[in-house]
């Protein structure tokens, strides 16, 4: 890494929960419109590789839409920069003063989509179904949910839960009339009725559209239809924004750092908050199998990775640093435990620690170059969408890296749904992946999302946000101490010393890097995009609540 990308990342980084590059300059001429039917037609690509297959079951990793265009939360909260709660379905929300009930006062005259109201009764009912199905509890909720009326509603604790109050005020409501005989867990659901600003118009596996909710609470919004593709990868995106027949995209294109440039009618957007892992079928005891169980194999891996390199080839140097604390960077180091000696992954690779730890635990190197013990190799497989291209160039680098440390890695490829079930049902050993960060710029979120055993699951079962089947009762005692406090409260740390430790130590997701997000999108054709000025939403269109509240700011300009 050279001194100049390095302060660059560093200085890019600095905002509170994020970093943002500008906008490029604006477009000047109308061709993205010529591929993408009209502009009152947007046209998405998330990324999905192969076709689609129908669900729009909120609840549901294989999910293929309708958070937030269709079933909203009760607020929208901006993962981008630390602001108030958006008021949606929610208009107000008050704790009581030792934080074991919080109040929320709900919008009036709002109707379901098939124009039944939406009450009271739908927001209790949501959150007791969601408590009933652990796999789909990703916020850890344990209170109860009373209706007081029509438009109140009351969330009681037996202990302070001020934090889990963003997760809770970010959670999709669903219509009890409809959902009452739904497995929430198992489900597909076909025809969503939400309380969205969009509606399923039409599915296809290539393609599904959404239009505009003539009905919607908001106003009806200005772009008429939402069209989300599916192509090949991310070679096909790339393409798609060359002969204009995209207005977004958030992955990969040539050159994004002089998109304007090359063209005219798209501006690109980067924001660093996803963080990049190696997610590992980690726990024996919950049925996982393979070298990767192995502690020493993680950390031997996470110490074979050449990051320069892998953020040269892979991501054209618009990833950044990373903690294998999983606290963003630089934004949460304070956070940071002091016992961590490594605050920051290591940028170049090291050999020879790699080799002491493998054989330390007992692995000795073959003939062919491989450690192995027990009789078994250190071979691994890694688990990638097909179509991914940079993250299948991140993993072939891996591969070559972690044969210099004795290490086997293969990469297996398919489309995105089977990838999404290999991750859920733990039959996996490696998963190439980003963590997300959660509804407020505290580290607690992730932790509680992808390392809290309750969101886990045996292998075979569906597992939640912790698909690596992380199992350790000192991270969940420390989560559930941390959810009884403030934000502002100095008890905080020592919970989060315990988690870093832990965690450090266990490496259940060997970090990788942090993500460089950049979307690409049409500027001809549409304004309202997020910008330095108003980062009013993460501008990343698989980031569903954040595209949902996008969608709404957008205008066509024909």
């Amino acid at each position: 890494m050279s001194p100049t990308t390095g302060t660059r990342r560093r200085a890019a980084a600095a905002l509170a929960s994020a970093a943002v590059i500008g906008l490029l300059s604006t477009a000047c001429s109308s061709g993205g419109s010529d591929g993408a039917a009209d502009s009152s037609t947007l046209v998405a690509y998330t990324g999905q590789a192969g076709d689609y297959q129908i669900n729009f079951n909120p609840f549901s990793p294989s999910r293929i839409g309708a958070l937030g265009t269709i079933y909203e939360t009760l607020f929208f909260y901006n993962k981008a920069q630390v602001s108030e709660p958006v008021p949606l379905l929610g208009t107000e929300q008050s704790w009581n003063e030792d934080g074991t009930e919080l109040a929320v006062t709900l919008r009036e005259d709002v109707t379901w989509s098939d124009d039944e109201p939406f009450t009271a009764d739908d927001v209790a009912f949501t959150f007791a179904m969601i408590k009933e199905h652990p796999s789909i509890n990703n916020g850890g909720f344990d209170g109860e949910v009373t209706a007081v009326d029509d438009t109140h509603v009351v969330f009681t604790f037996d202990e302070p839960a001020f934090l889990k109050g963003p997760d809770l005020m970010n959670t999709p409501i669903v219509p009890e009339h409809l959902w009452k005989d739904v497995n929430p867990v198992e489900d597909v659901m076909e025809e969503p009725v939400g309380t969205g600003a969009y509606l399923l118009d039409e599915f296809k596996p290539q393609a599904f559209t959404y239009k505009a909710n003539p009905d919607y609470w908001g106003g009806e919004p200005a772009v008429e239809q939402i069209r989300f593709l599916a192509l090949s990868g991310n070679q096909a995106g790339a393409d798609a924004i060359a002969a204009g027949t995209v207005d977004w995209q958030t992955g990969p294109i040539p050159d994004i750092q002089n998109t304007n440039q090359n063209f005219p009618d798209y501006d690109a957007y980067t924001q660093w908050q996803n963080q990049m892992v190696l997610a590992t079928c980690s726990s024996v005891a919950m049925g996982c199998e393979g070298p990767q169980t192995d502690p020493a194999v993680r950390h031997a891996l996470y110490y074979a990775m050449d990051r320069d390199q892998i953020n040269s080839l892979a991501f054209m140097d618009t990833a950044s640093e990373m903690s294998p604390t999983f606290a963003l960077t630089p934004s949460q180091d304070e956070f940071v435990s002091d016992a961590v000696e490594e605050k920051i992954a290591p940028a170049e690779p090291d050999l020879d620690r790699a080799a002491q730890i493998l054989e330390d635990a007992g692995w000795a190197k073959g003939e062919d170059g491989v450690y192995a013990k027990d009789g078994e190799r250190l071979s691994l497989t890694v688990e990638i969408v097909t179509g991914w291209t940079d993250y299948i160039t991140a993993v072939t680098t891996i591969a070559s890296q972690a044969a210099e440390a004795g290490i086997e890695i293969e990469a297996a490829q398919s489309s995105w749904n089977e990838w999404t079930e290999k991750k859920g049902s733990g039959d996996f050993e490696l998963a190439i992946d980003s963590l997300w960060q959660g509804p407020a710029p505290d580290p607690y979120y992730l932790y509680n999302y992808f390392f809290d055993s309750e969101s886990g699951a045996p292998v075979g079962e569906s597992a939640g946000n912790n698909y690596a089947r992380y199992d350790n009762p000192a991270v969940d005692e420390a989560l559930d101490e941390l959810a009884t406090l403030s934000f502002d409260d100095e008890a905080r740390q020592s919970h989060f010393d315990t988690i870093h430790t832990e965690i450090v130590r266990d490496m259940p997701y060997i970090p990788i890097l942090t993500g460089g997000t950049t979307s690409v999108w049409n500027t001809a054709d549409f304004t309202g995009w997020p910008s330095d000025d108003d980062l009013y939403a993460f501008p990343a269109v698989w980031s569903a609540f954040d595209a949902a509240e996008i969608f709404k700011r957008l205008e066509p300009k024909g």
